[in-house]
């Protein structure tokens, strides 16, 4: 298993860091966010480190998304949030600040008070014709990985 001594989230796997855990099994490591940004936010990593979802193997990835559902679960029936953000930046151009993969659940209450702010915005024109392009190249990067 790959570790990073400089690594907060290893630090928290290795127990060198206390972390309020919620989920543990032999591959992923479920816990609340130190930096609250509604209640009940958190988050769930490999305790393999792994930098992004650009490094994450099929298998683990499989793994990690087949626990998500379980955990948005018991967050939903512990807090009854009217709906939940899932999410993980990757790469220092979406703003990831810890380069060990991790996804965040963050409930979402309704109530406007939560820092927590998404703002999506359409930012580019573009035609049927480029989608499909594009479609087609990713098409293409997906059968050359297989």
């Amino acid at each position: 298993m790959a570790f990073d001594p400089d690594c907060i989230f290893c630090k928290i796997v290795q127990e060198e860091i206390p972390a309020a855990k919620v989920y543990e099994d032999e591959y992923v490591l479920a816990f609340l966010d130190i930096s609250q940004v509604t209640k009940g936010h958190t988050l769930l990593i490999p305790k393999d480190h792994q930098p992004d979802i650009f490094h994450l193997d099929s298998e683990l990835a499989a793994h990690l998304f087949s626990v998500a559902p379980r955990i948005a679960r018991a967050i939903e029936a512990e807090f009854k949030p009217l709906g939940m953000n899932l999410l993980n930046n990757n790469g220092e151009a979406a703003e990831q600040s810890v380069f060990h993969y991790h996804m965040h659940f963050i409930p979402r209450y309704g109530d406007g008070q939560d820092g927590y702010q998404p703002n999506f915005q359409s930012g580019l024109e573009v035609s049927n014709a480029d989608l499909q392009a594009m479609a087609t190249s990713i098409q293409k990067q997906l059968e050359d990985e297989a």
